[in-house]
């Protein structure tokens, strides 16, 4: 039964069938499932002020679902409330690997309600932060892990679910409260969000961008912002947000912010995205060492990066990141698994021979505790023609 109600009177638990009165130029006419109050308020900013409900496809809002989407985000992994215990590496990946994967589809689904201008439901993603901050917790190295498995076709969904992983870890390491960890990670997790408006054929362009072209992918940035300024996300995030491409120098997009200008959430923001754009692979090209990505970040400050931010951020993941290849003295290449107390030798897990040309049965080695064998330099997979992906399944995921 079709039913005609006022925006005061609408409640989760509703089915929207359509808007019947709007004010303002944000059109919103699709229908769907009312799933939260946070919704509701959403439509309310959009200026909706009557709409007709199905009463006959009334529901318990049990899940959180976004409106008016057809299928809903997968539900977090829920934890106890109570202060998060420190697991090993092989007990919190499991966990980790799960939690990945449902950063991608939330990831999915966010863009394509944007796509489609239908409105933000921020209590999946936010309650998504959380988990991953929670990991972090338990065990940092597991997420940091799972950031080098890379699809190249989901570059869009990966890069944004790894620059959350990473200033989850980096806010940790500057030992910022609570609170301000979990902000950064869900800034990071929404961050690129405007890039789905941005046409195929530059956003996947096997090539450098002509200068026409790289105004319209800056355009991203503010697509992602007035999708955000619609919902109830605090200004300081949306600010954070919105200056990932601002440089100190004047001479970012879309504000030209410069110096004092630029949050310190910005600033943080746009070092983990540029780090996270530099290791990774792409259609066009393979993504750089750690080493290398390093190097271009230093290079860039304290002109255009925050140098303080910069030197903090490479401290936090050390000189050879975890989930990052190394070549060994032996001439074995190894995944870095663990820190130690001294940067250059980390707990590693040694997989592949160079002189033979072929895998070995994975091994767990200890390089502070193994004095013989040293790190020679940071590698990427590519140089050698290996599946990071298929190796990781195989031999470190767990589950």
């Amino acid at each position: 039964m079709i039913k005609t109600i006022t925006i005061e009177e609408l409640k989760p638990g509703m089915f929207v069938h359509k808007i019947v009165e709007q004010k303002g130029d944000l059109s919103v006419k699709s229908q769907g499932r009312v799933s939260s109050i946070e919704m509701v308020n959403v439509l309310k900013k959009r200026g909706v002020k009557t709409l007709a409900i199905d009463t006959e496809k009334a529901f318990t809002p049990e899940t959180k679902e976004d409106i008016p989407a057809e299928k809903t985000a997968p539900e977090p992994v829920t934890t106890p409330a109570e202060k998060v215990k420190k697991v090993s590496l092989e007990n919190e990946l499991a966990r980790a690997s799960k939690l990945h994967a449902q950063g991608k589809e939330i990831q999915r689904i966010l863009q394509t309600n944007l796509q489609k201008e239908m409105p933000f439901d921020g209590s999946i993603p936010k309650e998504f932060s959380n988990k991953l901050v929670e990991s972090v917790d338990r065990n940092p190295d597991a997420l940091l892990c799972l950031t080098q498995i890379r699809e190249k076709d989901d570059y869009l969904l990966e890069h944004s679910l790894n620059v959350a992983i990473l200033l989850a870890n980096f806010a940790k390491f500057l030992g910022m409260s609570e609170e301000e960890v979990q902000d950064l990670s869900y800034a990071g997790f929404l961050h690129d969000l405007g890039k789905i408006k941005i046409p195929d054929e530059i956003l996947h362009k096997p090539g450098k961008l002509t200068v026409s072209e790289m105004e319209i992918m800056k355009k991203h940035v503010q697509y992602g912002v007035d999708h955000l300024k619609e919902t109830d996300l605090d200004e300081a995030l949306i600010q954070a947000i919105g200056e990932h491409h601002e440089r100190l120098d004047g001479r970012g997009y879309p504000y030209g912010r410069k110096g004092d200008e630029i949050s310190n959430a910005g600033r943080m923001l746009a070092v983990a995205d540029m780090y996270d754009a530099l290791t990774a692979d792409r259609v066009y090209k393979a993504g750089m060492s750690s080493k290398k990505a390093f190097a271009v970040l230093m290079n860039e400050s304290p002109v255009r990066l925050d140098k303080y931010y910069v030197q903090q951020f490479i401290k936090c993941l050390g000189v050879y990141p975890v989930g990052s290849l190394v070549m060994l003295s032996n001439e074995r290449l190894a995944m870095v698994l663990q820190q130690n107390d001294s940067p250059f030798m980390p707990v590693v897990k040694v997989f592949y021979s160079v002189k033979q040309g072929h895998y070995l049965t994975p091994k767990d080695v200890d390089l502070s505790q193994e004095k013989t064998v040293t790190v020679t330099k940071a590698v990427i997979a590519s140089e050698y023609n290996i599946d990071i992906n298929a190796f990781f399944e195989r031999s470190v995921s767990i589950g």
